[in-house]
């Protein structure tokens, strides 16, 4: 079986990306053998194609409801579950894999499809492409496109399977607002060494790149009557910020662990800054206080904290009730804190409530009447031991996030890397205003915060044939509450778009449903049943309606006959 060609032919437009995989097999053999299509892609994108066509005859997957293809699964196989064409495979990415068996000197093409809204982190936006073709390919070819209006402020290209041969294969074109990025390796740059086939193209290629902004309020862009709205202040004064770290020593952090999360903690000590203010609650079946209050940032408070965290051990039970009610509570008796600062709570634990309150509705319940909006909960969920649906509800009603950290050799990095995207509150209560009677479908926009390298972003659909479109962001500073006005073009802003020959015609459409889906779907994370179903309801309907496999749809595959005649194709998630 021999992949011929191998082509991934990605467009960014305006951070929203639309990947092809294309891979083209024969079977050389005399006899029928298996050819596999085996590709990884980022947990962030949602696949809207998928199809096979093997001499000729083209096998498409269609999208339906997951309920509806499960059904018509179960009574096409009898054979009882098969494991599904997409699993979890690393911290970034899934992995579909597919199969089939084609004849002897038969010719199969895979052509997958994906799009994702990239997001900024720590001041950039990352595409991954994972590369592992597992055989040296004929016709090998990345190409990359991205056009950003805004202008392009940096564009770098970053790989793990670089050698100076392969350097050779790779070419960058750029000007101010466009840049093709091309990878097309022969088979001899391609080898580990001239003697064997092996191939060198394991591992990641990342584009990372960032945009100019100039606009205060931020930047709009419109596309037939639909706008997307990225707001990413810079350069402004940061929050003192007052953190309560919440750490799991229980038995079960005993060892790598608990070095790795004291490693975490040393960095980050040096990280806070002097106006900050500090705390650690450690716990397993007892919660015991670092101090019994907030204590400043000062070199000589961090140096005593820094003693204290080298001495963290790991034993006993885990009392995740306790803890966080515990840090609620030094945040409410907290005297003397600037008046102007953001507070917050970071949990890290790698198990179940095992002591004191167990039950996790319970907790959920206690902890939200406790914080009651006042701060922000973060829960990082060290491992596959954790109950991760239970913190990332807790996390998500309480103003902040739920993420899980690999037990990798990079886990104090991993850390260290979520502290880092919460360390620079620049902004809080930020609130995008758009007139009511002329915008519709809009999705999220009012925030908590905004972090500092982060980006907000605000789409909807221009309703009535409207010139002007004004907006209006409020927000609180370190300074200052802030109001900042712009108003957008309508006809000048659809005019970037007319004549650039790469993109996808509704493109800001599709960034505007893929946003949405996501946040219905975080938003009924943490919704009473009742709105929780509503919410479903209406992130499926759009799933189906732009062809996009999101948890609450599947794609059907099907195969020619005399094969497992269907397998599905299902989104996983986090929380398994």
């Amino acid at each position: 079986i021999e992949i011929y060609s191998l082509h991934v032919d990605c467009k960014v437009t305006s951070r929203f990306a639309h990947t092809i995989i294309t891979s083209k097999i024969v079977n050389r053999a005399n006899e029928s053998r298996e050819a596999t299509f085996e590709v990884e892609l980022p947990k962030t994108a949602f696949i809207t194609n998928f199809s096979m066509s093997i001499d000729g005859k083209v096998y498409p997957g269609i999208i339906k409801e997951k309920a509806s293809a499960q059904k018509e699964y179960d009574t096409a196989v009898l054979r009882g579950q098969s494991a599904g064409l997409v699993k979890i495979t690393d911290r970034k990415l899934e992995q579909f894999h597919v199969s089939v068996s084609i004849a002897a000197t038969s010719k199969v093409t895979f052509e997958l499809m994906y799009e994702e809204l990239l997001k900024r982190q720590l001041g950039k936006f990352e595409l991954l492409i994972k590369v592992r073709p597992k055989q040296l390919v004929k016709h090998f070819q990345i190409d990359v496109h991205i056009f950003e209006p805004q202008g392009i402020r940096f564009l770098e290209t970053d790989s793990t399977f670089m050698t100076n041969e392969l350097t050779e294969a790779l070419t960058k074109v750029q000007n101010e607002t466009k840049a093709h990025i091309l990878f097309k390796p022969t088979v001899d740059q391609q080898k580990i060494n001239p003697e064997l086939d092996e191939t060198l193209l394991n591992g990641d290629f990342v584009v990372r790149y960032d945009v100019k902004r100039g606009a205060t309020a931020g930047d709009i862009q419109i596309v037939n009557g639909y706008f997307v709205h990225y707001f990413a202040p810079h350069e402004m004064p940061v929050f003192p910020k007052n953190v309560v770290f919440v750490i799991d020593r229980s038995g079960s952090m005993a060892g790598r662990k608990i070095e790795q999360t004291r490693d975490a903690l040393l960095k980050i000590l040096q990280d806070l800054r002097p106006e900050d203010h500090f705390s650690f609650i450690t716990f397993n079946s007892k919660v015991a206080e670092w101090k019994s209050s907030l204590l400043q940032a000062t070199a000589e408070n961090v140096a005593s904290a820094t003693g204290f965290v080298q001495t963290l051990s790991a034993g006993g039970g885990t009392d995740i009730n306790r803890a966080l009610l515990t840090a609620v509570s030094v945040l409410d008796k907290a005297k003397r804190l600037p008046e102007r600062s953001v507070s917050m709570i970071i949990l890290l634990t790698d198990g179940q409530p095992t002591s004191g309150e167990s039950n996790v509705e319970v907790i959920q319940e206690n902890i939200q009447k406790a914080v009651n909006g006042k701060y922000a909960l973060f829960c990082l969920g060290f491992g596959f031991d954790v109950s991760y649906n239970f913190l990332e509800k807790m996390a998500l009603s309480n103003g902040g996030i739920a993420r899980r950290i690999y037990e990798n050799a990079d886990a104090a990095l991993q850390l260290q890397g979520f502290y880092q995207e919460v360390a620079t509150p620049i902004l809080m209560k930020i609130e995008m205003q758009y007139p009511e009677n002329a915008v519709e479908r809009l999705t999220k926009n009012n925030f908590k915060l905004f972090f500092e390298g982060s980006e907000i972003i605000v789409s909807g659909k221009i309703s009535n044939e409207l010139d002007l479109l004004p907006v209006e962001i409020r927000a609180q500073s370190h300074a200052s509450d802030l109001t900042l006005k712009e108003e957008a073009n309508v006809k000048e802003k659809e005019q970037v778009f007319q004549n650039q020959s790469y993109i996808f015609g509704n493109f800001i459409e599709r960034l505007w449903a893929y946003l949405t889906i996501q946040q219905l779907l975080e938003k009924s994370i943490s919704a009473q049943e009742e709105d929780q179903k509503t919410l479903e309801a209406r992130a499926l309907e759009l799933s189906l309606q732009y062809s996009f496999v999101t948890p609450l749809t599947s794609m059907v595959v099907t195969k020619p006959a005399g094969q497992q005649q269907m397998e599905l194709a299902n989104k996983p998630t986090e929380a398994g």
